[in-house]
């Protein structure tokens, strides 16, 4: 069959009438279709062409036809008609519509009706369509959003378009973010079967436009070291609040993510306001805090919130005992990965294990004295020491890795910030980091819905004056 036979014919109707006479053509047909591939394409377009008609004569009708309006406050009248074309989520679509100023000059101010009441975003992007739209640009580059889209066969964003979003979108969440984080605590619900919650802190590395690569480059060169090596990162900062039962199963995951800032200043408000707030709904909670041995990170988990277990994690342990134990044999040997295996056990099951640890490595630091590694491993082991009663974590169902913020480091910043080429600035990795943190945390959703809500707004019709609906055509 060919592509004629299925295709609806060509005529003066709209795209409403032509959908159903396709239907209608396709239902009383006695033949099948001989390429179920071009057919599902044909009925997209089709289908497509009818959404985009309903959602050209819905905007329309959000416009208004007065000589004057009111928008916060502020008088402005009618200056011109004319078309702009909109992204929708069925494809572009344009529109007429009225725009009015009030004042001159550089205080000029210019409104378009329409958009403000559809709550179109950024002047373009309908609701709908720029939530698609962030949603993938979040999981994946501009570029590949670009494909993805043209193969699906609907909306076609630009990758430019797609690039622009979601940092525009950002700037306009970063200008109220205690507020709109405020606003999605309100919202957070601690799982009922919950037992315990812990928190996590670490940062991983990642390229930036303006991490200072070439000051760096040339101190390196100063000093006469290799120019080599991560010159242009600076460390991202990520947090993790974590809800287990009983049992130790993790229920759910809210992940925080921030780019480059002293002392992860924003971060770790974040973190303290949230663990606060779900301290206060259930304080009946076990708080267990997880994270590897960097100062920061304990001055601010055991400096700055409540009391709680304290945990190192456990696979960096491992790594500082591995250290250790090769500094005294060769690494690798039989004698390393034994004495590795058996002081790994200890550590990790018995209730004095940390001790036990202490006490071996100390006796192949006074064995061999002169091997600095051991006296430096000695002295994390003993620093942390009350940081690694494994056992006891264990026996109460409490987690003693850090695997949940190792993972958020991974999948929040690495896979979508540290692929071939990327560097970043500081505003569009925010957003990136923004839109992968609440879909992360499941609750795109709710962020999306205070977003949207900032562009849509009221207008209102000064006294004595009626409103006239647009006239659509015929």
């Amino acid at each position: 069959m060919q592509s004629s036979h299925i295709m609806p014919t060509e005529s003066t109707e709209s795209s409403v009438d032509r959908l159903l006479e396709f239907i209608k053509t396709r239902q009383a047909a006695d033949k099948p279709i001989s390429d179920l591939q071009e057919f599902e394409q044909v009925l997209r377009g089709v289908f497509a062409a009818a959404e985009r008609e309903l959602i050209g004569e819905e905007l329309a009708r959000m416009d208004v036809e007065l000589p004057v309006i009111e928008l916060d406050g502020v008088i402005y009248r009618k200056v011109q008609r004319s078309e702009q074309t909109y992204f929708t989520s069925a494809g572009p679509v344009r529109v007429e519509r009225n725009t009015y100023a009030a004042g001159r000059g550089e205080t000029r101010l210019s409104v378009c009706p329409l958009e403000v009441r559809a709550g179109i975003i950024e002047g373009r992007w309908t609701p709908m369509a720029a939530k698609q739209a962030l949603w993938v640009v979040a999981k994946m580059t501009p570029g590949d959003g670009e494909r993805l889209f043209a193969m699906l066969g609907r909306m076609t964003p630009s990758k430019s378009s797609l690039d622009r979003l979601p940092k525009r979108v950002s700037a306009v969440w970063e200008a109220r973010r205690d507020e709109f984080e405020d606003a999605l605590l309100q919202q957070v619900k601690v799982p009922v079967e919950a037992v315990s919650v812990a928190v996590s802190l670490d940062g991983v590395m990642a390229p930036m436009k303006d991490g200072e690569r070439g000051k760096k480059r040339e101190q390196l060169a100063a000093q006469g070291r290799p120019q080599c090596g991560p010159a242009g990162y600076r460390e991202v900062g990520c947090g993790t609040i974590s809800f287990h039962d009983k049992e130790g199963k993790r229920l759910r995951t809210l992940r925080f993510a921030r780019m480059p800032e002293r002392r992860k200043t924003s971060l770790k408000t974040s973190l303290t306001a949230t663990l606060t707030y779900v301290i206060e709904q259930r304080p009946d909670l076990q708080l267990v805090k997880v994270a590897d041995g960097a100062k920061d990170n304990w001055t601010f988990l055991a400096g700055e919130l409540p009391q709680g277990v304290e945990v190192l994690d456990f696979y960096h342990a491992c790594e500082h005992l591995g250290r250790a134990l090769a500094a005294a044999y060769k690494e690798g040997s039989v004698e390393y990965q034994n004495r590795f295996e058996k002081l790994r056990m200890v550590l990790r099951d018995e209730p004095a294990g940390a001790g036990k640890v202490i006490r071996s490595l100390r006796y192949l630091r006074d064995k061999y004295p002169r091997r600095k590694a051991l006296h430096r491993e000695l002295n994390y082991f003993r620093r942390n020491r009350h940081r690694m009663q494994y056992a006891t974590v264990k026996s109460m169902n409490l987690p003693i890795s850090s695997g949940v913020i190792e993972a958020a480091c991974k999948t929040l910043v690495a896979e979508r910030m540290k692929c071939s080429g990327m560097r970043w600035r500081q505003a569009g990795g925010q957003a990136i980091l923004t839109l992968r943190s609440a879909i992360q945390s499941n609750r795109f959703d709710e962020t999306w819905l205070l977003l949207a809500a900032t562009y849509k707004r009221d207008i209102k019709l000064p006294g004595n004056v009626l409103s006239f609906p647009i006239k659509l055509a015929s």
